[in-house]
């Protein structure tokens, strides 16, 4: 018996998997692919450390482009990690099998975006700094930039699954899967670089933080269920 699946239920089938175990079997999963961890990483470390060498090395150059360009880059990053998410289960069946599920599609897919984000955004969040010290990215930044990109990689993830799933059914979606998501993640983006503008600057940076976290709960609320209905119609097709 697999581990997502549940004892019999009352009414004579099983009960679907809960949450948290939909959630422990995709991680597991996810971390059998080590390559597609450690793309987006390497991809996000490589690119932030040939920056210097593109627009010189003066320290105040970095300085003033370092949040900006930390950020592009996780997005970019985390988008290079999106077409993945739902296409080995759509290749398999696996996917079709979990929309007929008694289990609301819109768990799977809230446990699938959260793994994402545990093997792709928190990574991500987590060498921020290393990279902004490398960029030369003011003290008063790093703090900021970490709370920032906790939050907004964790709205990108939930809004890269929508663009997943509008084109899990597509050979090739890079293209098409960023023109639908990058609109999407511009405000992300906005409000993520201006939270750490506004901590280097001296001014505060919580209402900005705020909004990101307004964005994340509704993404968390919203995403799943626009990317639950975009595999049911992929599939019906």
């Amino acid at each position: 018996m697999s581990s997502v699946e549940s004892p019999v239920g009352a009414h004579g089938g099983r009960r679907a998997p809960g949450f948290s175990a939909l959630l422990r079997v995709e991680l597991l999963l996810a971390l059998r692919k080590r390559a597609d961890i450690a793309n987006p990483l390497l991809f996000f470390v490589t690119a932030l450390a040939l920056l210097p060498l593109g627009v010189g090395p003066e320290p105040a150059l970095l300085a003033r482009l370092a949040p900006g360009m930390i950020w592009v880059m996780a997005l970019l990053a985390t988008l290079l990690s999106q077409e993945s998410l739902f296409r080995g289960d759509f290749e398999d069946g696996s996917l079709e099998q979990l929309t007929l599920s008694p289990q609301p599609l819109y768990f799977a897919v809230l446990a699938k975006s959260t793994v994402h984000w545990l093997v792709t955004g928190l990574p991500l969040a987590l060498l921020s700094p290393l990279l902004g010290l490398m960029l030369n990215l003011p003290a008063a930044g790093y703090l900021c930039l970490l709370l920032s990109l906790l939050l907004g990689t964790a709205s990108l993830s939930l809004i890269g699954a929508v663009g997943a799933a509008l084109t899990v059914a597509l050979r090739r979606p890079g293209l098409l899967l960023a023109l639908i998501v990058m609109p999407l993640y511009v405000p992300v983006l906005i409000f993520g670089t201006g939270a750490v503008q506004a901590a280097i600057d001296g001014y505060a940076f919580g209402p900005q933080l705020a909004i990101l976290a307004a964005m994340l709960a509704a993404a968390a609320a919203l995403a799943p269920l626009a990317a639950a209905g975009a595999i049911r119609i992929c599939l019906d097709n």
